[in-house]
């Protein structure tokens, strides 16, 4: 189609040593930002409201609607604050307040005490540090399209990935190492009591994931706040006007949306398949400790298991990205994670894949290793490729807005994972059938790919292979 927005300013350029140290802090945020889905939403806490609540049926219903309201508010807000930094040109501001509120909320969870637990503070405690954690990841994925060209960007985004994956795997290690304790045995994976004196019958090593991932993010920020700034280009407007210009300005955008084909089938696809993703990442530890009876510290080994593929699999990804683009990478993570969130219906401590196991079999276990490494693997270079094939779906002069897009459709179906596994387990007492609407939302996402341009926009005499 025809280009209908004005030709975009050509930007002053960057100094080669002003760019790495650009790329380093942005790679920065992947790493500062990690614990909080590794240790907060899958393998540490998840687990311990879990053991806090006895229920594994009650602990995943409670722990959808939670998440769910979380990502119902981040879904009717994102989209107008994603135009207000599109409108003024500035995503630091927002990128400092989100931070603080990631610091606060996980700091917060500490006081999920057992012998003292409010479900509902605990859940709004972690809603704060949740919205946080994204809404921060929104502007700094708006940055992508600055630090490289079409051929660099699918690197620096995989080898991002792979950062917040080792970022994620030493903070894992850390906290099952020294802090968490066993439930039984009051002693950590190293058989030791918890560091500093943190009593285990209180369970405060394990209730330390709360600060150690607020003081993680806040020390893992300092090269990203030293080293990223906005760039502010010609037409910006001040903060006021850009509040008072954000509604019309989404309110164009989404018109003009239906227009710009491969963009918009890009983000109805990308909108179910990452939804589905978020589900696995979220479930997976309260599905592995209600069906399996894992204690915390064995789903933190089935934790480094997934994050070591994740690193390994975002690095390659990201070269694959480079080599052959963004499409086959995402088609080929999304029919694997297809498969992978169908096999996990039909582990159980009792079967495998339909075949009865002994009791004490470590089968179960072993085969839910196994789906985890997959999920590891794909799931990071399934996002890495997410983040450029945007980059070549939209005009040039046109990514910001495009990027805010992007975060509108990864957040207005934000709840539908969390909250249908939530109804799905309610209604059938069962949590293997409450991960099935998983299944269907990675088939949708699959669908809506066929018709996704893989080469995207050729613009400006630019191969886009």
């Amino acid at each position: 189609m025809e280009r209908t927005s004005p030709p975009a300013s050509t930007p002053t350029p960057t100094p080669a040593s002003t760019l790495r140290k650009r790329i380093w802090g942005w790679w920065a945020f992947d790493w500062a930002s990690q614990p909080y889905n590794t240790l907060l939403l899958t393998f540490i806490f998840g687990p311990y409201i879990n053991e806090l609540l006895g229920d594994g049926t009650q602990a995943q219903t409670a722990w959808g609607y939670g998440v769910g309201a979380a990502g119902f508010l981040i879904a009717i807000s994102a989209p107008f604050l994603g135009a207000m930094a599109d409108l003024s040109g500035r995503r630091m501001p927002f990128i400092y307040i989100f931070s603080v509120m990631y610091v606060v909320g996980a700091y917060g969870l500490w006081w999920a005490a057992p012998g003292d637990f409010n479900l509902i503070a605990t859940l709004v405690l972690f809603a704060i540090g949740l919205i946080g954690m994204e809404f921060a990841t929104i502007f700094t994925n708006a940055m992508l399209p600055s630090l490289g060209n079409r051929r660099e960007i699918g690197r620096i985004s995989g080898t991002g990935f792979a950062w917040g994956y080792v970022g994620g795997l030493l903070s894992l290690i850390l906290m099952l190492f020294f802090f968490a304790e066993n439930a039984e045995t009051g002693k950590t994976l190293l058989g030791m009591d918890p560091v500093f004196g943190l009593d285990a019958e209180a369970r405060e090593g394990t209730r330390a994931v709360g600060p150690l991932t607020a003081i993680w993010f806040a020390v893992g920020m300092i090269p990203f706040f030293l080293w990223v700034r906005d760039e502010r280009l010609p037409g910006a407007i001040p903060m006021g006007a850009a509040l008072r210009g954000a509604w019309p300005s989404l309110v164009v955008s989404l018109k003009r949306l239906p227009s710009e084909r491969p963009l918009m089938f890009y983000l109805a696809s990308s909108m179910f398949y990452r939804d589905a993703l978020n589900g696995m990442y979220v479930f997976g530890g309260i599905y592995a400790s209600g069906v399996l009876g894992w204690s915390i510290v064995d789903v933190g080994i089935f934790g480094i298991l997934a994050i070591l593929t994740g690193a390994v699999f975002s690095w390659l990804g990201g070269r694959m990205d480079g080599a052959f683009g963004p499409k086959p990478v995402i088609v080929l993570n999304v029919i694997v994670l297809t498969c992978v969130a169908l096999a996990v219906v039909f582990v159980s401590r009792d079967s495998v894949f339909g075949l009865p196991v002994d009791e004490g079999s470590r089968l179960p276990d072993i085969s839910f290793y196994i789906l985890g490494a997959f999920i590891g693997a794909c799931g990071g270079a399934l996002q890495s490729a997410s983040r450029t094939m945007l980059v070549r779906q939209a005009y040039p002069d046109r990514m910001t807005e495009a990027f805010g897009l992007y975060a509108l459709a990864g957040k207005a179906t934000s709840f539908i994972a969390p909250l249908s596994i939530g109804v799905m387990t309610q209604i059938s007492g069962s949590q293997q059938i409450g991960v099935v609407p998983l299944v269907v939302l990675f088939l949708i996402g699959l669908i809506l790919l066929f018709w996704v341009d893989p080469k995207g926009r050729n613009y400006e005499g630019e191969d886009a292979s």
